[in-house]
């Protein structure tokens, strides 16, 4: 025992006061993990809980300029981690802890690792642009890789089944969260790219928390589906959940049903595609058809048969005789009247030497005369002789006499092609002396 007047008497108020130094200074800050209970948040904005484990629990209080920052609603019975400072309040003499910072335990973590890795990543250019590969616009075949039992496989089916059952699915069956997920899902993706049976690759998941995801948060998965040669979509949990394998796959699709969409045409939209294009080739055609028949029908027009030909050509060559006729009798009539005008001028022309001049000029204009008449006649004859062998040429009874004949039927008609005849058809055939009817026997075509 103290000596009487050596000892000294705390007050409460002392005591509580140096505890919560020696507290707050033998605990400057401290993180502690552990399951809310006894939750309470007041109009104060403040936070009061209790954390607890199996065995024990502490109280805790988090207030409005700390509590503000936590992005998550604090539950009943949530496990969370807190970084807090130690203390006691006073008035009451009870030890408790102000808060901080706090986040999801498990969660909270694995969201740091998420973040670190995905900062990475892009740093390494996996999550680049120019890296992704194209999605093919009608799939041959496609492989699921995802649980065999789960949601997604069956949402991935029946909705492909619905648009397009005739395409081709081929399942890799791997378990989507635990230790092994990650190792078995770049694994299947690498045997997909040895197979090469496939041209698109789904890689699919239901939803879930960040920890039942994780698989496809691993830089394994990650570098298998950047490393693939076969393009990949992602369709991963929900459409507010993302992974580090939406970020690297070619193409993230918010779920497995959107990706089977993406991959899988709607079978109505092609068929009412096909038919629209049927009905406009069937216009087409009948537009060329119908162009056609008015080139046939043009050309039939203008087709003469060769005694329209010959008949025409009779007509030119009459009217070119016509013609040299009259020229060679306008020159004729020219030169007479230029005889007779020198015959005049020798008759007013008294004097015997001018007569004797003009009588030998007047023989000598006659014999040339006489010679040009001839040159140009001689001319006007081969020109004849030219245009008679020139139409003999092309008439068809030099045709005839050259060993041809000409085949009609029994309309006149002449016959150009083995197409217009049928077995036991009557033709006749023309020669140049005379003619023949026969039968048609055998037919031989071209």
């Amino acid at each position: 025992m103290d000596a009487p007047g050596q000892r000294h008497i705390f007050t409460v108020s002392e005591l509580n006061r140096d505890v919560r130094s020696l507290l707050e200074s033998g605990f400057p800050g401290i993180w502690l993990e552990g399951e809310i209970s006894n939750f309470s948040a007041p109009f104060s904005g403040h936070w009061y809980f209790s954390l607890k484990d199996a065995q024990a629990q502490v109280r805790c209080a988090m207030f409005k300029n700390r509590n503000y920052l936590v992005d998550f609603e604090p539950e009943q019975g949530m496990h969370v981690v807190i970084r807090a400072k130690v203390g006691l309040y006073e008035p009451r003499g009870e030890y408790q802890l102000i808060a901080e910072h706090m986040e999801q335990a498990g969660d909270g973590a694995l969201q740091r690792a998420f973040e670190e890795l995905k900062k990475r990543l892009d740093k390494e250019g996996l999550f680049a642009a120019q890296h992704k590969q194209a999605i093919p616009r009608l799939a041959k075949q496609v492989a699921v890789i995802t649980s065999a039992t789960g949601a997604a496989i069956r949402d991935i089916l029946s909705t492909i089944n619905r648009r397009f059952p005739a395409l081709p699915i081929v399942i890799y069956p791997v378990p989507v969260q635990g230790e092994e997920a990650s190792r078995r899902i770049s694994k299947a993706i690498a045997v997909a790219n040895q197979r090469q049976e496939c041209d698109v690759i789904i890689l699919a998941r239901g939803g879930g928390s960040l920890e039942d995801l994780w698989a496809f948060n691993e830089e394994l998965t990650a570098y298998a589906i950047y490393e693939s040669k076969i393009p990949i979509i992602s369709a991963i949990g929900h459409e507010v959940d993302f992974t580090i394998a939406d970020f690297v796959a070619d193409f993230r699709a918010p779920t497995p049903t959107a990706a089977a969409e993406l991959v899988s045409p709607d079978m109505a939209t092609i068929i009412q595609s096909l038919d629209k294009n049927s009905m406009r080739l069937q216009q087409i055609m009948r537009n060329r058809l119908q162009q056609n028949q008015q080139n046939l029908h043009h050309l039939s027009q203008r087709l003469q048969h060769p005694s329209q030909k010959l008949h025409a050509q009779t007509e030119r060559l009459t009217h070119f005789v016509a013609q040299l006729n009259a020229h060679w009798r306008q020159h004729l009539q020219n030169y007479q009247q230029k005889l007779a005008n020198l015959q005049s001028a020798v008759m007013q022309a008294h004097p015997q030497n001018r007569i004797k001049h003009y009588q030998q000029h007047c023989h000598y204009l006659s014999q040339q005369l006489l010679h040009l008449n001839k040159q140009y006649l001689q001319h006007a004859q081969d020109r004849l002789a030219q245009s008679a062998r020139t139409l003999d040429a092309v008439s068809p009874l030099a045709t005839l006499q050259r060993g041809y004949s000409i085949a009609c039927d029994h309309e006149n008609n002449i016959i150009r092609s083995s197409k217009d005849l049928k077995l036991g058809d009557q033709i006749d055939l023309r020669f140049a002396s005379g003619q023949a009817t026969c039968e048609v026997k055998e037919i031989a075509r071209d």
